[in-house]
């Protein structure tokens, strides 16, 4: 099929619709995926044995299941079963966010791990509170480590997005497709949508490889 420069000029303004869709769902499912994996990381090192163990069981089984399955339960048989109705924007961003953050659990925990034994015995020394232990002296020093990595996972939640087309979430994917079904042209809308999608992602990369060399080099 030819390329109509028409065509594609006349379907920007639709995907670009669809990419702050994409963004906002990005952005908001970080928030999640991140906060909930550093609480799932903290029940892990408390040790307590049956929760520590059920959060561990969790993060496998999610790690190791589709990222697509666990969309499609969330929204089809989750929600009715527990009577509730979620938009399907809401349903990706929870669906998102729960995924990344057994990933991010891992995450700060090597993070947390590698902070220095001295510090640990300084704090013991100083008979300081847990909570001030964890809020004072280890996360501030176990979160910058992990930035570069937990940036990785954000990029890979972007490009991971178009799967939530498969519950009507009206994304740049979902624009390109709807564009060329009213046109019956595809090849502009697809090819914009994925030039959108690097134009994004290629800062953002640029982005976390600082971060990493920041990292290295504190």
């Amino acid at each position: 099929m030819d390329w109509s420069w028409e065509s594609a000029a006349n379907s920007v303004p639709l995907l670009l619709e669809g990419l702050l869709v994409t963004v906002e769902i990005t952005l908001l499912a970080s928030v999640v995926a991140y906060a909930l994996g550093l609480v799932f990381a903290l029940i892990r090192r408390t040790g307590i044995p049956v929760l520590s163990q059920a959060v561990l069981l969790f993060i496998e089984f999610v790690r190791s299941t589709p990222l697509l399955i666990q969309v499609f339960v969330l929204y089809y048989v989750i929600q009715p079963v527990g009577g509730m109705t979620l938009s399907p924007f809401t349903t990706g961003v929870i669906a998102l966010g729960v995924h990344y953050a057994t990933y991010a659990a891992e995450v700060y925990r090597a993070g947390i791990e590698a902070v220095p034994k001295g510090q640990w015995e300084a704090t013991t020394a100083l008979n300081l509170p847990r909570s001030r232990v964890w809020t004072a002296v280890v996360l501030p020093q176990a979160v910058p480590r992990v930035l570069p990595a937990l940036g990785n996972y954000t990029i890979s939640m972007f490009k991971e997005t178009p799967l939530l087309l498969a519950i009507g979430v009206v994304d740049v994917l979902a624009r390109a497709k709807e564009v060329g079904a009213d046109t019956f042209r595809v090849t502009e809308p697809y090819t914009l949508a994925g030039v959108l999608f690097l134009l994004v992602s290629l800062p953002a990369s640029i982005l976390v490889r600082r971060l990493e060399r920041r990292a290295a080099h504190s």
